[in-house]
């Protein structure tokens, strides 16, 4: 069973997993918080079908550093890599 992190991390055992993947600790929140908002469902079938901008949004809300200089190939391996 997932520790309770507190009420700022809706979704303890995502973050638990995500920090044990080496994940940082804010990045991780993000990212445990964003699913569990499901702000992190796909439009696509694929990550490839979708827009430049939709995987900037998305790489935005999930605290990829660097998007701003990637291009969309670079922006769908980041997303996969989480």
């Amino acid at each position: 069973m997932a520790k309770d992190h507190g009420p700022t991390v809706k979704n303890d055992k995502l973050y638990e997993d995500l920090r044990r993947d080496g994940a940082s600790k804010e990045k991780a929140a993000r990212i445990a918080n964003a699913k569990a908002a499901g702000t992190l469902d796909h439009r696509g079938t694929d990550l490839e079908d979708r827009t430049k901008a939709d995987l900037m949004k998305e790489a935005g809300e999930i605290g990829i550093e660097g998007r701003s200089k990637m291009d969309k190939a670079d922006l769908v391996k980041a997303i996969r890599k989480g």
